[in-house]
């Protein structure tokens, strides 16, 4: 939609083919249905640092519509952006059908003709140039052409690596997709207990063959099938390497800013002023909100000890240590069905990104997730979206 709508600013006569019986449906439900429109972060140096080894190609893309010109782009179709925290932009209406809506206005013109339900079978190629688009109802042909299918994540929306295929029949190499932007199982019952509970500011180490690897730190959420939430989502892809080396592992640590010693002088002082009550009735205030049991499953105190003064020092430094350092069992990555990005695509050396066209075929062009680039999350993806797009409109 964004290579479309500015592409007929240019005069230019755009077709839109869909496979889908309506447009965007993926940034429909992108950020919870909240939809991250971008990472405020207006320094573009800094902001390509978090794509990894694709970060020298993207900066004369980046220099052409970076974060400032999203900005200006929404607002100025009265759509005003909001930041939170980490510097994530999202439409003031906390909407994302609100963004949707605005980007089926942009494309609301004559010069544009969109045609849904209209899956694309093969791209034509003859003579090193690309000269149609077979569908199962007709063969489309133009002077350009731009593949904007998306990756493999939530393959519900109809993202389901059509474009990578019918690269790869014209002899592109593509990085295979796997969900890098995904929550992680874990078989833990502790975990599974605390499904739908949210934990604001959590540090979490990750260990391979008991060796630590590494450690992040940010918002957690517990599901029924393991965890999720910006922390792991951001973890993904590194597990995802790990689980090649071996058994992965994970210590939570629910007060990643306080110090053993000083934790330990909180729990005391709490069961000093709550020695008589039983130990259940007090569990509550030394653990992070909404572990409480999870504290007591663990069985560090004894069940048959009710009363606060009857537990011991051993004990007592124990459950410390254990705010300190949940233990976890990490199984593996969940499916594309629930990544919220995948890895993979086309190689960055096939693509003149300050154009975004192809290297091989003079009239083709890739845009967003077609393109092997790695990211987090917290609006990097619908960036790079909007940034890739607008520079192949402004090309074709």
């Amino acid at each position: 939609m964004m290579t479309a709508g500015v592409a007929s600013k240019r005069n230019k006569r755009v077709l839109l083919l869909e496979k889908n019986k309506d447009l965007g449906e993926k940034l429909k439900i992108t950020g919870g249905g909240r939809c991250n429109i971008t990472n405020a972060e207006y320094d573009t140096r800094k902001l390509l640092k978090y794509f990894g080894k694709a970060e020298q190609f993207l900066f004369s893309p980046f220099s052409q519509f970076g974060v400032k010109d999203t900005f200006t782009f929404f607002e100025s179709k009265k759509l005003p952006l909001v930041t939170e925290a980490r510097k994530r932009a999202f439409p003031k209406t906390q909407r994302a059908m609100d963004v949707f809506k605005t980007m089926r206005r942009f494309i609301d013109t004559k010069n544009i003709t969109v045609l849904t339900n209209e899956p694309v079978k093969k791209i034509l190629e003859t003579d090193g140039a690309i000269v149609g688009i077979k569908t199962k109802k007709q063969t489309y042909t133009a002077k350009s052409y731009v593949i904007a299918t998306g990756g493999v994540s939530h393959p519900e929306t109809g993202s389901t690596g059509d474009g990578f295929k019918w690269l790869q029949n014209l002899g592109y190499k593509i990085q295979e997709p796997n969900p890098s932007i995904v929550p992680l199982r874990s078989n833990d019952k502790w975990v599974k207990d605390l499904s739908g509970t949210s934990l604001s500011f959590m540090k979490i180490t990750f260990f391979v063959n008991g060796k630590k690897a590494f450690s992040k730190k940010g918002k957690l959420l517990f599901t029924h099938f393991g965890l999720s939430g910006p922390l792991i989502l951001n973890s993904a892809s590194e597990v995802a390497d790990l689980l090649h080396e071996g058994g992965v592992t994970a210590e939570i640590d629910a007060f990643p800013d306080t110090d053993i010693g000083a934790l330990e002088k909180r729990v005391l002082k709490i069961f000093d002023k709550n020695k008589n009550k039983d130990f259940r009735n007090v569990v509550g205030d030394i653990a992070p909100q909404g572990m409480g049991n999870t504290l007591i499953e663990f069985h560090i105190v004894p069940e048959v000890i009710t009363k606060v003064h009857s537990i011991s020092k051993d004990e007592r430094k124990c459950l410390v240590r254990l705010m300190k350092g949940f233990p976890l069992s990490i199984e593996g990555l969940m499916g594309m069905d629930r990544a919220v990005v995948s890895c993979g695509g086309i190689q960055l050396e096939d693509v003149d990104t300050k154009t975004m066209r192809s290297k091989r075929h003079n009239n083709l062009f890739f845009v967003g997730d077609m393109l092997g680039i790695n990211r987090p999350s917290g609006g990097y993806s619908l960036q790079l979206c909007w940034t890739t797009g607008h520079v192949a409109g402004e090309n074709v």
